[in-house]
């Protein structure tokens, strides 16, 4: 993928993050490369925190980059938040971003609820944070909460 992205680059001054993954849903182990992409969060059930950040460049960059997989096991109360650099840059009328500590805030106070409650509630904090400035980037999030078997 990433000599196909340097291949139409324009000598890398276009590229492109990503976050590929793959779950084992028998084992409960999410396995990831990270291209550069903003770090998705791993919130434990204990509230501790852990950022997927590893990979390597963004797709586009170096023709010949190296990228490092890697693997978390999910457990039961786990919050897996992939998100885009939209979500956090997500800026108001007074041009403060919404920020991973608001991002943060709102996945731990949202913990016991259903994702699509998850979802709903943090669109709603966002759009009320923004307010009615308009925004200048994608805002996704996929939010995944591991159950008991």
């Amino acid at each position: 993928m990433n000599k196909y992205a340097c291949s139409n680059s324009q000598g890398g001054l276009r590229f492109t993050t990503a976050f590929l993954a793959e779950y084992d849903a028998a084992r409960r182990v999410f396995n990831y490369i990270n291209a550069g992409h903003n770090n998705p969060i791993l919130r434990r059930s204990n509230g501790s925190i852990e950022r997927l950040d590893v990979g390597g460049l963004p797709l586009g960059i170096q023709p010949e980059a190296k990228y490092e997989s890697a693997s978390v096991t999910l457990a039961p109360g786990d919050w897996l938040i992939i998100f885009t650099d939209g979500v956090v840059e997500a800026e108001n009328a007074r041009q403060e971003e919404y920020g991973e500590t608001r991002l943060l805030g709102a996945i731990g106070a949202g913990a016991a609820t259903a994702p699509t409650d998850m979802l709903k509630r943090l669109m709603a904090e966002l759009d009320l944070f923004v307010g009615s400035t308009p925004q200048h980037d994608d805002v996704t999030c996929l939010l995944v909460k591991a159950e008991a078997l």
